[in-house]
């Protein structure tokens, strides 16, 4: 018989820097004087993303929302357009398209990668399509060549969502380097954080500039003091309708301690993972999706699906202090804005309402594999008193 853990055992646990180097960082930073706008933490964080992820351009933003928001800002969408996108997500993907004045279309899922089903793409475009939204769920990269052909042929842009996409590769080549722009959320839920934040990935370097200004409230870009004082003369210094999407240097600076702490948290998170499925191999309401070979994973989130036991599971952990997440449930096509759209019928999203009944995402960082991932062991236990 299980017993129950007297601390609670949370769905995850944020990476933090070593306290005397980031509290050095924050002196530091003190001392300039330079607290936010744009300074030298954000500059060197840009870099080492950049360099870290083999990405040509990155712009980091305050949170990850105001990212996708600007993203689609950035792409000139015609006003009314319709984004096809996934209802199995957080609200924000759906919520960024309404912000810009767009109407998301749900499409259906695929049931393996349970990333959006570019058969359903196809089936959704109409006329007044613009641009596909789809969302690398749990760090499965969606079918970004097919999608890429069906953007090509209908002349759609693509936006990734990609906050659970943070290092994934697809045959050794960065997620991020499809599609238009993909956007990463460094929010303290995420593998790698910066406490809030996020950050836009594009190929274009046409759109560098014009991010850089929707970040700042449409403040022209200037390369140096000269330019800057040249343009405040001029009367032209605000090039756009832009909002304050600046990351401070504090959370900057936080991102750059934290990211050499990545490597490290994912190889002990790949021994939680292959526990799990070890202890759970045998149970036959559960299902552990399972990641292509040609692809690398982000190591985010421990997904099941556990077909019509997925809410007694889920109450039987918090009995024993384990705090698991029906993530994604409720569908965002079932929340009272987005529900009665057309594409939000449940006739049109069979298999996304199928999953977000099935999924569950268990404990997973890196403190769980201490003494052999003893506690998963337990938590794996509780998991087989459900009959």
């Amino acid at each position: 018989m299980p017993t129950k853990f007297t601390s609670p055992i949370f769905i995850t646990k944020p990476l933090s820097p070593k306290k005397k180097n980031i509290l050095k960082s924050f002196e530091n930073i003190i001392d300039s004087g330079w607290f936010t706008n744009m300074g030298p933490q954000h500059s060197l964080f840009e870099k080492k993303l950049s360099e870290y992820l083999g990405t040509p351009n990155i712009s980091v933003f305050n949170n990850g929302t105001l990212a996708l928001i600007t993203a689609l800002k950035a792409l000139d969408l015609p006003k009314s357009s319709e984004v096809i996108t996934t209802p199995f997500t957080f609200a924000a993907t759906p919520h960024a398209i309404v912000w810009n004045g767009l109407n998301p279309v749900f499409a259906d899922i695929d049931p393996k990668t349970m990333t959006l089903s570019p058969q359903a793409i196809e089936k959704a475009i109409t006329p007044h399509t613009s641009a596909i939204l789809p969302v690398h769920v749990y760090g499965f990269p969606c079918n970004v060549e097919e999608i890429n052909k069906i953007a090509k042929k209908h002349k759609l842009k693509v936006i990734y969502d990609g906050a659970h996409a943070f290092t994934t590769k697809l045959k050794r080549k960065s997620i991020c380097t499809w599609g238009d722009i993909t956007m990463l959320s460094f929010h303290s839920t995420k593998l790698f954080n910066s406490i809030e934040g996020g950050a836009l990935v594009y190929n274009n370097d046409f759109l560098s500039d014009k991010i850089h200004e929707l970040r700042n409230f449409g403040i022209k870009k200037f390369d140096n003091i000269e330019k800057i004082k040249e343009g405040i003369k001029t009367k032209d210094l605000i090039n756009s309708i832009g909002i304050n999407g600046k990351l401070n240097e504090f959370q900057a600076a936080w991102g750059i301690e934290t990211l050499p702490l990545v490597e490290p948290e994912q190889k002990k998170r790949k021994l939680i993972s292959e526990k799990y499925k070890n202890e759970l191999k045998n149970l036959d309401f559960i299902k552990v999706p399972d990641f292509p070979k040609d692809v690398s994973n982000s190591m985010q989130y421990f997904p099941i699906l556990c077909e019509g036991k997925r809410d007694a599971l889920y109450e039987k952990l918090l009995e024993y202090n384990v705090y698991s997440r029906k993530y994604f449930y409720p569908l965002c096509s079932n929340f009272s804005y987005y529900k009665n759209l057309p594409s939000a019928n449940r006739d049109n999203l069979t298999i996304a309402n199928t999953l977000a009944n099935q999924v569950l995402c268990l404990p997973f960082y890196g403190d769980l594999a201490k003494r052999d991932c003893e506690k998963i062991k337990q938590i794996c236990e509780i998991i087989k008193e459900i009959k």
